[in-house]
């Protein structure tokens, strides 16, 4: 069995919130951490770069926004390119998983915890990260037995 990552970062790409989560040192825990607000992919991914540095990040998993019949539209041919950058400033491998239905998902926890306006804009892009990196360390765990 190969050694996991310390830390892993979830990133949920949006045109002008990309939402961002790390998992904890055992990589069994995700936490969301505040969103990066820019509009401009290489400046995004340059901003991400240096979150997953500051949080000693060794793995980026980039939630792949495919289509509900499982094919890939022109989102995901734009979420790739901007994890290509990514990689590249990062210097970090990047993994892509199936997001469909994460931010239905973090909108219908919104709901439950009646967060609202501007608070609500704000988590929603996080929380869809956290749910992807959740996702994704359940699926290494399932592997892994």
């Amino acid at each position: 069995m190969s050694e996991r990552p310390k830390r892993i970062m979830g990133v949920d790409f949006g045109n002008t919130r990309t939402g961002l989560a790390v998992s904890d040192p055992t990589g069994l825990l995700a936490t969301g951490i505040p969103s990066v607000r820019c509009r401009d992919p290489k400046k995004t991914a340059e901003l991400v770069a240096e979150k997953a540095a500051e949080f000693g990040t060794e793995l980026i998993v980039l939630g792949l926004p495919i289509n509900m019949n499982g094919t890939e539209g022109p989102r995901c041919e734009e979420t790739r390119s901007f994890g290509t950058l990514l990689g590249e400033m990062s210097g970090l491998p990047v993994e892509y998983l199936d997001e469909r239905l994460t931010t239905a998902a973090a909108h219908t926890i919104m709901n439950y915890t009646d967060t609202r306006g501007r608070r609500r804009k704000a988590a929603v892009d996080a929380l869809s990260a956290e749910i992807i990196l959740e996702n994704y360390l359940s699926r290494q765990k399932n592997q892994a037995k």
